[in-house]
């Protein structure tokens, strides 16, 4: 379906990239687990019965295991006339579909948006952050949010992550394994070799969804900029946000953690936040700056 969100061709080079990477990596590991079990396809078997069910479980139950992690329920514009009228303010303006909407009772101020479809999606909204935030700055929170339902981020995400899936689980049979005990036909631990595939297979995966996951939050902040009009809006929006997550205790912040690929703002004080590399949000900085460009290209005169 098409919506008015700006085309971003770098956000689907870059999905197309991290799913075919992810794809070869899958094809070594399952390649790899054949050659571990001496040329038998059982383990073969077994590890693409598993990414089928992972891919599936993610995929389906994306929506409801997100608003679980938040503690989120959907209302109905009854409840939240407010943000149903500016849902489908945006929905109007963008000619998509509209999601449904839902909120955290969380004081940890953040959106996100999720569902396996723009038609089966599900925007949601901390009462931290209607409590923070001006109208203005909710709205175009909303748009940020609206912008990842019309990519299709949790498809694509959800894609590209089943290689890590299954070699987590790998390196989880193997802990598990007796040591020793089981070689394969050069005599190396089987065990061993499950860790130490696993670790590299993980390790490649989790660092390409990494990247795309910062790429997807700034084509995001340039489409609902793009589309509102209003950039230092969003950046006013994001500085507020990023500055209250350090006031937040860790145990709250740990909490909602499960939910970080998925937030407006990672829940991460500034001490607990891993190195830009391991992130799944760029910095606040080059939000800003991209947000500072954005706003100059509009103010030019057409």
């Amino acid at each position: 379906m098409k919506n008015r969100f700006v085309k971003d061709n770098g956000l689907t080079m870059r999905m197309g990239w991290t799913i075919f990477l992810n794809g070869l990596i899958y094809v070594i590991l399952i390649l790899a687990i054949w050659w571990m079990f001496g040329g038998s396809i059982s383990g073969v078997i077994i590890a693409v019965l598993v990414s089928v069910g992972a891919f599936f479980f993610q995929w389906y139950f994306s929506d409801k295991i997100a608003m679980k992690a938040m503690g989120a329920r959907e209302v109905s514009p009854e409840e939240a006339s407010d943000l149903h009228t500016m849902i489908d303010r945006l929905c109007q303006l963008a000619d998509s579909t509209k999601p449904r909407v839902a909120v955290s009772n969380s004081a940890i101020p953040n959106a996100f948006a999720t569902g396996r479809s723009p038609e089966r999606s599900v925007v949601c909204v901390t009462r931290g952050l209607l409590e923070k935030l001006d109208r203005d700055e909710v709205e175009v929170v909303l748009a940020h949010e609206l912008s990842h339902v019309a990519h299709r981020d949790v498809t694509v995400m959800t894609v590209a992550g089943v290689t890590g899936v299954v070699a987590a689980l790998m390196m989880r049979a193997g802990y598990y394994m007796s040591f020793g005990r089981s070689n394969n036909n050069n005599g190396v631990p089987i065990q061993l070799l499950f860790i130490l595939v696993g670790a590299v297979v993980y390790g490649l995966s989790f660092l390409l969804i990494r990247s795309l996951s910062r790429y997807r939050e700034l084509a995001a902040d340039r489409a609902a900029a793009i589309l509102t009009g209003a950039p230092s809006t969003l950046a006013s929006a994001l500085t507020k946000l990023s500055g209250d997550m350090s006031k937040i205790p860790e145990k709250d912040l740990r909490a909602s953690s499960s939910a970080n690929h998925l937030a407006l703002i990672p829940a991460a004080s500034g001490k607990a936040a891993f190195t830009q590399l391991f992130s799944t949000h760029p910095s606040l900085d080059k939000r800003l700056e991209q947000l500072a460009r954005i706003s100059g290209q509009l103010s030019q005169p057409q």
